[in-house]
């Protein structure tokens, strides 16, 4: 990662300010953070409750890798457990599919 060893000044308006301000914070950036990708062309994505989504989504992949291990060793007999990893799969192509609709629905900062 660079360091970041240079200050920029700039002037902008008071309701500028405030916008640039409103979309950081919307975006859960700094406002350095949120300048410097905007000003290198970089997409923001912030979809909001997606935390809390993929949270829940690696807990589901570590339950079910628990559950293959433990059926590898012959500990448990896991009943349908590729229904159960088709079913977490299509979740995953779901939300990769809404990640891909929503940073290239709006391209602007």
């Amino acid at each position: 990662m660079l360091t970041k060893d240079r200050k920029l000044s700039i002037r902008v308006s008071t309701n500028d300010l405030d916008s640039i301000k409103r979309k950081a914070n919307q975006a859960k950036l700094s406002l350095t953070e949120y300048v410097t990708k905007c000003c290198m062309n970089k997409q923001i994505v912030r979809i909001e409750g997606l935390d809390a989504v993929l949270k829940e989504q690696k807990a589901i992949g570590r339950n079910l890798n628990q559950l293959s291990v433990l059926a590898n060793m012959g500990r448990v007999d896991v009943v349908n457990l590729a229904t159960v990893l088709d079913k977490f799969t299509e979740v995953q192509c779901l939300l990769q599919n809404l990640l891909e609709r929503k940073r290239w629905s709006n391209g602007d900062c």
